[in-house]
């Protein structure tokens, strides 16, 4: 059986937490392997709503392991609170069930300070970003003057680092005209007692996976955010700070590319995006807002509403190549119940010509208009089928157009917001196994 890697297909929030939870019933250890908690996954099971922002997803199945790779930047506060939350609730109920890296970078408070303070001054200019300290994070990272969760348990060596760190951060925020009240005693002092908090998780966690691989172990890997929002690979400068396709998978967490054998990518049956950047199938009308009124299309984390558009059969074939997508996970395909016709995006044009392939400067795709190819819509609900046949005709030729479209199979739909709610055609875990 093989290792599976689940990444997002779009410009995240295409509902893999929904996906991993799904097939976690398949593996042994759920990994998250980069991103911090700009990223929320939203789960619903039994009706019950959960959303965790660091702990994998996999966490509300009994016996499974779940860990916080190095390639992740942890909020060690919010973390805490994460694992509380869990077990007012019931969950983890062994400790050993979470893992965090020793080397996971830790978010600390001049990150989000001025992470805040760097988009107030940029005014038109906007990333888009959530404010809690990720892409700082990640350039101390860089850096190489990072914070990593192994520091957090040697509070003279966290005292050293904080010192060091704190002069340069209040440097920053002057020159950006913001204050932020930054008391090393007392930020030692807070992170000291969060690190011993956390002791329990904390481990070597490359050699803790490399350990559950040697005994045959079936692991889950779980992306955050989107394709194209990868640092290297998505529409930068309108990026986050991480490398969010596969091929990070097994960097973020201490093992080799061999460890990974399918990867499958989650796409929404429409396309959203949050924040600022490109967005050649963005709808700005009434149809837009029916989608993200339909989709309940808030961000988990930040609560902004989502940009809405069709689909994005040229955005898909780019994150199908980069990825190398093995099989693609269609989410809220119930959502286009309704619609007289449904739109797929097949081309860009721009400057008198048709583009069939993503472009790979982002100012030119920001001047680029979508080729649409249409398909009539489906009136039937779809919330209470299970089996590929019980889909309506119209609704069934749409996902196999995408598949054409894009040249890989689409292995699943999922037709409610529910764990159960969701047609598995193909087990990635089971390859072709129905």
């Amino acid at each position: 059986m093989p290792n599976v890697v689940v990444v997002g297909a779009q410009w995240g929030d295409e509902g893999k937490g929904k996906i991993v939870d799904l097939l976690t019933q398949y593996a042994d250890v759920v990994v998250r392997f980069q991103g911090g908690n700009n990223a929320g996954h939203t789960l619903v099971v039994g009706g019950e709503k959960t959303v965790l922002h660091l702990i994998p997803a996999g966490i509300l199945h009994p016996g499974k392991s779940c860990v916080i790779g190095n390639g992740v930047v942890c909020d060690p506060e919010v973390l805490v609170t994460e694992i509380e939350q869990l077990k007012a609730r019931g969950f983890l109920k062994d400790d050993k069930q979470l893992v965090v890296s020793l080397d996971a970078h830790v978010i600390m408070p001049w990150h989000q300070a001025i992470d805040v303070a760097r988009e107030q001054s940029m005014g038109q200019g906007k990333i888009g970003t959530t404010g809690r300290g990720i892409g700082p994070t990640y350039e101390d990272k860089v850096a190489r003057r990072g914070i990593r969760i192994r520091d957090l348990l040697d509070e003279a060596r966290l005292a050293r680092k904080v010192k060091d760190r704190v002069a340069l951060a209040r440097e920053e925020l002057a020159r950006l005209g913001a204050k932020a009240d930054l008391d090393e005693a007392a930020i030692v002092k807070k992170y000291a007692a969060l690190g011993r908090r956390i002791t329990p998780y904390v481990t070597d966690a490359s050699l803790w996976l490399h350990g559950a691989l040697k005994q045959g172990k079936q692991l889950l890997f779980e992306g955050a955010q989107g394709t194209m929002l990868d640092v290297d690979h998505g529409t930068y400068p309108f990026v986050t700070s991480s490398n969010t396709v596969a091929g990070n998978a097994v960097v973020g967490c201490g093992l080799g590319p061999t460890a990974v054998d399918y990867v499958l990518g989650i796409s929404k049956a429409y396309s959203t995006r949050v924040g600022s950047g490109p967005y050649p199938t963005e709808l700005k009308d009434d149809t837009g807002e029916r989608l993200r009124k339909l989709g309940g299309e808030y961000g988990a984390t930040t609560g902004r509403p989502r940009r809405t558009g069709w689909l994005d059969a040229v955005a898909l074939r780019y994150a199908a190549r980069v990825n190398g997508l093995s099989g693609i996970a269609m989410t809220k395909l119930d959502v286009l119940t309704g619609f007289e016709t449904v739109k797929i995006a097949v081309g860009y044009r721009t400057g008198g010509k048709v583009l069939e392939e993503m472009p790979s400067d982002p100012e030119l795709i920001e001047r680029c208009e979508p080729v649409y190819e249409e398909l009539p819509g489906w009136t039937e609900k779809l919330e209470k089928l299970r089996t590929w046949d019980d889909l309506p005709p119209r609704a069934r030729a749409y996902v196999k157009r995408v598949e054409e479209r894009v040249g890989v199979k689409v292995i699943g739909c999922s037709v409610g917001a529910d764990r159960g709610e969701t047609i598995l055609v193909e087990n990635p875990f089971r390859p072709g196994a129905k």
